[in-house]
């Protein structure tokens, strides 16, 4: 049987110019029945385009912080280190892919950069812009210990695409960021809450599959049902007629 082939933009190293990929994402894309293909950065819009219609499906993974003006502020004093190539692309790469209606998973700073280039914005730093809920727990959202083992739950949203693959009930889940969504872009709605209240997971109603999650589950998906059912659900979706 034709596997589905599956674009992965790449980790950028604006020191060395070196492009990288956590081989948790092939691991994890691999056994849900995917072929991975890592993308270049240096892709004009015309190239997005081409990939856009000939790949089954894409994946914005998690890296560096994306640039402050791409949402309209100055650069915070906790914000981190930017990769304006890798910016460019993916913004580039998220419009041809929507408009050809292929499915989209974006996973840490891949939700980030779809909510932003969809119209929204994040918060910069969590510990010093994001307010928790009242009376919440203080979450790690960087977790102090291996990104294999869960640190913190989500609640997922009743009826959502999330929920259909995960169910409803708390997911554990693992913690690596700083930065998060913070107003929704037009068109998404949150699917997954962080007991401070923190978005976990969004989508887009209408669109054919498009599911992003704060969390890593390419870390968990060996021990996690949910996890490893995201990837599966995501590869069936790619698959073409």
């Amino acid at each position: 049987m034709k596997k589905t082939v599956i674009g992965l933009t790449p980790a950028h190293n604006t020191d060395t110019k070196d492009l990288s990929m956590r081989p948790t994402y092939l691991k994890a894309l691999t056994a849900a029945g995917a072929l991975p293909l890592i993308l270049p950065l240096s892709l004009s819009p015309e190239d997005c385009r081409q990939l856009a219609r000939s790949l089954d499906g894409f994946v914005f993974t998690g890296g560096p912080d994306p640039h402050p003006f791409l949402f309209g502020e100055e650069t915070h004093s906790c914000c981190g280190n930017v990769s304006d190539q890798r910016d460019s692309m993916e913004l580039s790469l998220m419009k041809a892919v929507m408009e050809t209606g292929k499915p989209i998973l974006g996973i840490c700073r891949g939700i980030q950069i779809l909510n932003i280039g969809l119209g929204g914005t994040i918060y910069q730093d969590i510990p010093s812009q994001f307010s928790p809920a009242a009376g919440a727990f203080p979450l790690a959202h960087r977790q102090p210990y291996d990104y294999h083992v869960p640190s913190h739950t989500v609640s997922v949203t009743a009826g959502s695409l999330l929920s259909e693959i995960c169910g409803c009930s708390p997911l554990r889940v693992n913690s690596m960021h700083h930065q998060a969504v913070r107003d929704l872009a037009p068109g998404l709605t949150a699917c997954a809450l962080a007991s401070d209240g923190l978005i976990e997971g969004v989508e887009m109603p209408g669109y054919p599959w498009f599911l992003a999650v704060q969390w890593h589950p390419e870390y968990l998906w060996e021990t996690d049902s949910g996890a490893a059912g995201l990837f599966r659900s995501f590869e069936r979706a790619c698959r073409t007629p």
